[in-house]
């Protein structure tokens, strides 16, 4: 294993990381505020996937106006279905098992309406102009575009981070995650504050599908695979933990990288190695707080 190789696949991983962490983020963050467990986020950045491919392939509006449009579009479908579905079983006995019932419909319900509106055909999307090509450091040959996911990844960690803990918006969201009663009672508008928030998480959600899909095909069902590698993220992370879903999403990223190069038929398995490994040692999360049982 040579030096370029090494790099090319560091920074492979780097960008599936980016993308999964984009998605884990906002399921992290839905879970974390809210308590929440959107089984179907990952139908959101399918979403996400095919707005992009709406207004840059049918109707050619610029790529950035258009991944910027495809995360609002992602996150305004969110939102209705907190406030219309998800909103009406919260604090119900046994919530757990009907948010999973419900995010589960949501996920037939979403891949039904896209192969009602796009079809059941493949999609694709171009790469935006200027970055089709590759960066060439002697026999390192870098895709420029992995680059732009990767820096656009770093940005919304470093806003994300900023928001949640420098703004005003950021701390009650925080605080509603801590006792959302106390935070009702000095005034603040929870239900509004739930929906903001899976707004945005699955906001992020389809921005990570708009990104991914000049790399993959656009087509329904990709929620349902990426929802599977989140989850990972989020697991190896600790719940609810944001920087254990980077630190996550970077594990995992170059595990796969590392692993499709040299094990390719393998490549799938060890993931699920990983997360194995991980529950069986610390079940609560490699950077999550070790949690000790009470006798």
């Amino acid at each position: 294993m040579d030096f370029s190789f090494f790099i090319t696949q560091t920074i492979s991983g780097l960008t599936m990381a980016t993308l999964l962490f984009l998605v884990a983020s906002g399921l992290t963050l839905i879970f974390g505020v809210g308590n929440v467990f959107n089984f179907a986020h990952g139908s959101f950045y399918m979403v996400g996937a095919y707005f992009g491919y709406q207004l840059v392939s049918i109707w050619e509006l610029n790529f950035w106006v258009a991944l910027i449009l495809a995360g609002l579009g992602a996150g305004v479908v969110g939102m209705l279905a907190e406030s219309l579905f998800l909103r009406r079983i919260y604090g119900r006995v046994n919530e757990g098992g009907f948010q999973i019932l419900l995010t589960y419909c949501f996920i037939l319900i979403i891949d039904d309406l896209v192969k009602l509106v796009w079809g059941t055909e493949y999609k694709s999307l171009p790469r935006p102009k200027g970055f089709s090509g590759a960066l060439n450091f002697g026999d390192i040959y870098l895709p420029s575009y992995n680059l732009v996911i990767i820096a656009v990844g770093l940005i919304v960690v470093v806003a994300s981070w900023w928001i949640l803990t420098r703004t005003r918006p950021g701390k009650i969201a925080r605080a509603a995650a801590v006792d959302r009663e106390m935070v009702d009672t000095l005034g603040v508008n929870v239900p509004l504050t739930m929906t903001l928030v899976f707004g945005i998480a699955t906001a992020l959600g389809g921005m990570a599908g708009a990104l991914a899909a000049p790399l993959r095909t656009v087509t329904p069902g990709a929620g349902v695979e990426v929802i599977i590698d989140s989850l990972i993220v989020v697991v190896l992370g600790g719940m609810g933990n944001f920087w254990g879903a980077w630190l996550g999403a970077l594990l995992i990223g170059e595990v796969n990288a590392f692993a499709v190069a040299f094990l390719p038929k393998w490549a799938s398995l060890f993931s699920f190695l990983v997360m194995v490994i991980v529950l069986i040692f610390k079940p609560e999360g490699l950077f999550s707080p070790r949690q000790v049982r009470k006798v």
